[in-house]
């Protein structure tokens, strides 16, 4: 047998605040999605991000305890252009969303900027500098 990747998952404190934040990095979650423990949201290709709320993951772990020290694991959203990740960037952080880094021009060659969501996950917002 051979494992297929499939999904990344989130737990998070407040489904909704969590949602809205992904709805305005573009994905489109139905709005009824904010009242249920779990949510799915497939991507072209059929990558899955899932959602599911501490109490969700508390109830079959109930030992399960935030990390600390830092994050684990961060998400990435490619904005099409220099210019975007700017915006997008000014946007967000206008929106009330912390902005953990400023945009910058990477040494790898892409404008890159990262965001935090509700739950304080980093997600980066990058571009190629050149088209």
């Amino acid at each position: 047998m051979t494992a297929t990747f499939s999904a990344i998952e989130l737990v998070v404190h407040d489904l909704p605040t969590s949602l809205a934040f992904y709805r305005r990095l573009g994905l489109d979650i139905p709005a009824d999605a904010d009242q249920a423990p779990h949510v799915e949201f497939e991507f072209p290709g059929g990558i899955r991000l899932l959602w599911d709320t501490v109490e969700t993951i508390r109830s079959f772990t109930p030992d399960w305890a935030e990390p600390t020290g830092g994050h684990r694991t961060a998400l990435a959203f490619d904005c099409g252009t220099a210019a975007d990740v700017d915006t997008l960037f000014d946007e967000i952080t206008g929106d009330g969303y912390n902005g953990r880094k400023k945009p910058w021009d990477a040494p790898w060659g892409q404008r890159y900027a990262t965001v935090d969501d509700p739950d304080g996950n980093p997600v980066d917002l990058f571009a190629a500098l050149t088209p």
